[in-house]
């Protein structure tokens, strides 16, 4: 078909609506205020929290400088934030150039600070972040109080705007900063902190930083809470930590810390009978998910010395083949941390370290200190150099597994299971598949879907728990083989997200306890061999309704309790209202006549109660296989009614430690879990 091409003058009049005078300059910190997921990531509760870790990462770098011994956290009332240390204090004195104090400075530019050359510090976490700065823009108010130079240097801005000069307030004999502030609720989505956010990364921080006290206090509720962290033993406490609900495959941990040409490399690691590996990198104090340079060197010289100690003891025979990089990190659990003066990250999030000598730091000093290690701890080593060698065998049984079970044929798409329904579109981005439980579901759901691009997987009974099984024995899983064909990715070393056949991968159970389990096992299946899938946002669990209320023709669905008695009571007010003072005589009459009828809050399911003379009718759905085609549309299936919570990972290392506990073999940590958490619990069923 052919499209018009536009006049010329009217191209013309387009351009003379873009003049220079809509070009807007955004000066000191209005930028921020304008655009503040570009500052820290989102407004927000991600975003909201990183204002806490931007002014502790000032206070931690006084203590990585050797200045600071004491960093305090307080949440107060009404959103109130307060992070005190023993520093030397931000400078107060006039900067010769800005003409203002520097304390101004650093509380009002963006990129202003002592971490950009000229000796303030060496070693800084916040040299690319975005500073107390953007805190102090994105919040109602900000006071700074410096201790230092016998005096308490005090001044407070209002929406980043200073309120007068920096005073002095007092006489003091200490040194210090306290930033206090309240973040802008018009900005963020809530200003309400999470307790367990903060507790769980000031906790890290103190393993990160050895020898450094912080302290966090919870002021909103009338019983205070308060914690003290304080790690002599480091990230080698840290990995006990991590390891506190996993069999270790040896007792002492190995730990190695030394500079080598201005870079200080740390390095902790313990062995478990995990079949996963649990590695975590940092770059001043700054998590790097996406790994870097630093990895690499550990991964190298990890690699080599194992292989090149049990070649020397013999423990690798000469017709054997060479352990791998997933050999020798099976099970693994490892700290890297390394701090440096000029670190170089990809991209303004830190995800990923690029500086080429610290590749060369970490393999130089790993490989000289675990050889070592393994030579002077010979009990240890060879419980080591054992896992290794299983974790080899299980690798090559893997292999022949997957090779026989998932052909080529099958993951292009030719030999999809026989139970699988399979939707008509072939592009990937439009399609979705529902994983359901048992036949009666997947019957209701392949005639209630939309062929054109929903898919149905039934499966048949409770899966495997693959928390505590290896690939070649998951392949052997009917469920769980079904599954990873339909999704068409492989699974393992030649896991490949491309190959990818359905974008939403849609988890719908019963909403009892039995489906609740079910979920579970499929959700741990998702982190433990596909992770990518859910850290890139392809999973998600249906909700469907608990109840259908009908009254008349008039018919509602419900997805709890509550939701379901308000309802009723709903049409109890309407009918009230309809029929005024005589509804009222009626439904007199009525309870004195019926008895056994009950009041709106109180219907159980499958059973009536009456409104006047209307009839409401209240049906339980124990599964998905009790509704109907069109119901199962209505409720689950159809994009515009349906009500999905997508799966995501905020913090990957909670989420392996929850998933130890809920599903390893240790029954104790598993009933402390429930028991702590039983009162958290809203809603069962979701």
């Amino acid at each position: 078909m052919a499209t018009k091409k536009p006049a010329k003058k009217d191209a013309k009049k387009k351009g003379s609506d873009y003049k220079a005078e809509q070009i807007q300059v955004l000066e000191g910190l209005d930028a921020v205020r304008k655009r503040p997921g570009m500052y820290i990531g989102s407004t927000g509760p991600r975003g909201l929290h990183h204002l806490i870790w931007e002014v502790v990462d000032n206070s931690l770098d006084e203590a990585m400088a050797g200045h600071a011994k004491v960093i305090s956290v307080e949440v107060g009332e009404d959103s109130i934030i307060s992070v005190t240390d023993d520093g030397r204090g931000i400078p107060v004195d006039i900067h010769p150039k800005h003409k203002v104090s520097a304390l101004e400075l650093v509380m009002t530019k963006l990129h202003a600070g002592g971490k950009f050359g000229g000796g303030g510090y060496k070693v800084s976490g916040g040299l690319h972040g975005v500073g107390v700065s953007v805190v102090n823009a994105l919040s109602n108010w900000t006071r700074a109080e410096v201790h230092r130079d016998g005096k308490i240097w005090m001044q407070e801005y209002k929406i980043g705007k200073p309120q007068g000069k920096i005073k002095a307030i007092g006489k003091t004999k200490t040194t210090g900063t306290t930033i206090t502030f309240r973040p802008n609720e018009t900005i963020f989505e809530t200003i309400e902190y999470d307790w367990q956010t903060i507790v769980d990364h000031i906790r890290q921080q103190a393993y990160l930083t050895r020898g450094i006290q912080l302290n966090i206090t919870d002021s909103r509720e009338e019983k205070k809470k308060s914690y003290v962290f304080y790690f002599e033993g480091g990230i080698a406490s840290y990995v006990r930590h991590i390891n506190e609900h996993k069999s270790s495959k040896h007792e002492n941990v190995f730990y190695a810390e030394k500079k080598v040409d201005d870079v200080l490399v740390e390095i902790a690691l313990q062995y478990t009978d995990e079949y996963k590996e649990t590695m975590n990198a940092f770059t001043n104090n700054i998590y790097n998910p996406d790994g870097g340079t630093h990895v690499s060197g550990f991964k190298t010289a990890l690699t080599r010395t194992i292989n090149q100690y049990a070649r020397a003891k013999n423990l690798l025979k000469e017709k054997d083949t060479n352990l791998s990089g997933d050999d020798v990190r099976e099970g693994m659990t490892a700290i890297i941390s390394i701090k440096l003066e000029e670190p170089q990250f990809e991209g303004q999030t830190k995800a990923k370290l690029g500086n080429v000598e610290a590749k060369a730091a970490v393999e130089t000093v790993f490989g000289e200190m675990f050889g070592t290690w393994l030579e002077e701890h010979p009990r240890d080593a060879e419980a080591i150099i054992g896992k290794c060698i299983l974790s080899a065998r299980a690798r090559n049984a893997a292999k022949m597994a997957r090779e026989t079970v998932l052909r080529k044929s099958a993951l292009d798409g030719f030999t999809l299971p026989g139970k699988l329904a399979d939707c008509s579109s072939k592009k990937a981005e439009r399609c979705e598949i529902f994983i359901v439980e048992g036949d009666s579901a997947g019957g209701s759901a392949k005639s209630g879907r939309d062929r054109e691009f929903q898919a149905i997987l039934p499966l048949r009974g409770k899966i495997l728990n693959t928390e505590r099984a290896r690939l070649d024995k998951i392949l052997q899983n009917n469920e769980l083989k079904a599954l990873t064909i339909a999704l068409g990715t492989n699974i393992g070393e030649s896991f490949d997200i491309e190959k990818l056949r359905y974008d939403r991968i849609i988890i719908a159970t019963d909403a009892d306890v039995d489906g609740s389990h079910i979920r579970t096992l499929l959700l741990t299946f998702f982190f433990r061999y596909f992770p990518q899938l859910v850290s890139e946002g392809h999973v998600y669990a249906a909700l469907p309704p608990l109840f259908k209320v009908t009254a008349g023709r008039e018919m509602h669905y419900a997805y709890s309790d509550k939701e379901k008695d308000d309802i009723i009571a709903d049409m109890q007010k309407r009918y009230k209202e309809k029929k005024g003072a005589k509804a009222k005589t009626e439904e007199k009459a009525e309870v004195a006549e019926d008895t056994e009828s009950k009041d709106a809050g109180s219907v159980d399911m499958g059973e009536s109660m009456k409104i006047g003379n209307m009839k409401v009718n209240v049906q339980r759905y124990k599964g998905l296989g009790e509704m109907n085609p069109g119901q199962l549309w209505d409720t689950t299936m159809n994009p515009e009614n349906r009500k999905m919570l997508q799966v995501t990972v905020d913090d990957a290392e909670k989420a392996d430690e929850i998933f130890d506990i809920l599903m390893g073999d240790e029954v104790a940590p598993r009933r402390k879990f429930i028991q702590s958490h039983a009162a958290d619990v809203v809603n069962l069923d979701v």
